[in-house]
């Protein structure tokens, strides 16, 4: 490949990815969103306590803003596969271009369709009927992530397909099965552990938001619904998150064990393989400087076994993926993982029994507001620079799939991209902050005490009414 081939296929490939990562930040949060938009209507509904009906105005904003900023990113994205990946579309078209319909007509539709009444229909429509819609909308954004992640593993593991080729000769896929499409060896784990993920951020999201508005005098019954709810739904969900990790990772060594062997480290097959905390992994010297590394533990980890064998990089050669950017990606997941593990049970056991957040508990809380953002993004990274150079693994390379725009248009268009993107991301986190701080009652004094589950004295709620 020339060097302005390669600077263009450079160039195509960080524009892809910052498109995606900008995208994946709000699908993430709007997947989990619309399900605990649900909880909150029916606790509403079920308790008749103000405070869940109060959580739910904010938090519907919150979904409205992203659900946009997400539409927005999406359509864009979409375009490179004309533009920058032709070749994609070209050769495995047959495949991606009706998952893609799938997920528009399943999905896009349904979340449209009933956005407005979610949004707009509290006192407007029955109870029954925004419910209804509330569910609605979770139930398609759900699907539309299940269709998304239905191609992307298909991208990883292939099957239910065959190559012909079509009239000018080129190799095309084409599908002989659409249950082995969808239901590809890696799209149960995959689609799990997004899932988890997404939930991961809201909760996360809604424990440093509501957290802020504590520390900003704002102690109202819908804040600390908000609050518990968040760090509840944390607390619960990442030991889930761990096991299905686990789970997925033993899948992708059975299906991309070079990934597995870039996640680690590991250049030369090893029996009893030891875990590597550190390392700078030397792709051109195979071999990793300034290692800290336990016994054992990778093979006990990866094969759950002691003296298990887990092959090396070197075995895979020359198509490996580029090693650092994913072993250090892999470890930014894990340790922001940890972190939020630990962060979310010491706030559950401070906040048990209805205890209101201490000062440094909710300041912790605030700086964890965005950390399932961090998680969610190195995991995305450890999952496709893992799969390279394969766009889809064993059929189409990435640079098979690249067009042939020049290298100074893509580094223009990238260029506007990244500085639109950055400007987005900023009015973003500046408005949900704003919401937060004009949401609720920011005089309301604070209880002497244990606040029990958030709820006012009835008393108190007597007197609201």
């Amino acid at each position: 490949m020339d060097p302005a081939t390669a600077t263009a296929l450079l160039l195509a490939r960080i524009q892809f990815a910052a498109n995606i990562s900008f995208h994946i930040l709000f699908p993430t949060i709007t997947i989990a969103l619309g399900w605990v938009l649900f909880y909150l209507r029916i606790q509403a509904t079920r308790t008749g306590e103000p405070r869940f009906l109060d959580a739910y105005r904010l938090w519907v904003k919150v979904f409205a803003l992203s659900f946009a900023l997400g539409v927005v990113s999406g359509v864009t994205m979409s375009f490179q596969f004309g533009t920058n990946w032709p070749g994609f579309m070209e050769r495995v078209g047959n495949v991606a271009g009706p998952l893609l319909a799938y997920e528009v007509l399943t999905a896009f539709f349904l979340e449209a369709t009933f956005l407005a009444v979610m949004l707009f229909g509290i006192g407007r429509v029955s109870t029954f009927v925004h419910t209804l819609s509330t569910f609605l909308v979770a139930f398609g954004t759900t699907m539309s992530a299940f269709w998304i992640l239905v191609l992307n593993s298909w991208m990883h593991t292939p099957q239910g397909f065959e190559m012909r080729p079509n009239e000018a000769g080129v190799m095309v896929a084409h599908v002989t099965s659409w249950f082995e499409v969808i239901f590809t060896p890696s799209m149960p784990y995959r689609l799990g552990h997004m899932l988890i993920a997404s939930f991961l951020t809201v909760a996360f999201l809604m424990a440093g938001i509501a957290a802020f508005q504590w520390l900003r005098g704002n102690r109202s019954a819908g804040t600390l619904t908000s609050l518990r709810t968040g760090v509840v739904l944390a607390a619960v969900l990442i030991p889930v998150q761990i096991f299905v990790g686990d789970l997925h990772g033993l899948n992708t060594l059975e299906h991309q064990p070079a990934k597995v062997a870039a996640m680690e480290g590991i250049w030369y097959t090893e029996q009893g393989a030891g875990l590597r905390l550190f390392a700078i992994p030397d792709q051109e010297a195979r071999t990793n400087h300034f290692e800290l590394v336990v016994p054992n533990l990778a093979s006990l980890i990866l094969t759950h076994e002691w003296n298990g064998t887990v092959r090396g990089l070197t075995e895979f050669a020359p198509k490996i993926p580029p090693v650092a950017p994913v072993f250090f990606a892999f470890r930014l997941m894990v340790g922001i993982g940890m972190l939020m593990l630990l962060v979310s049970w010491v706030a559950a056991w401070s906040l048990r029994r209805g205890r209101a957040p201490g000062k440094w508990l909710a300041r912790g809380l605030v700086a964890m507001t965005f950390s399932g953002w961090v998680a969610t993004l190195a995991g995305w990274y450890v999952t496709e620079i893992g799969r390279q150079p394969w766009l889809v693994t064993g059929v189409l390379t990435t640079a098979d799939a690249a067009g042939p725009v020049p290298a100074a248009t893509i580094g223009i268009s990238l260029a506007m991209y990244l500085a639109l993107y950055a400007a987005l991301l900023v009015a973003y986190i500046v408005t949900l902050f704003h919401l937060a701080k004009k949401d609720g009652a920011p005089d309301t004094p604070v209880p002497d005490g244990p606040i029990l589950d958030g709820r006012p004295p009835k008393a108190m709620a007597m007197a609201a009414e």
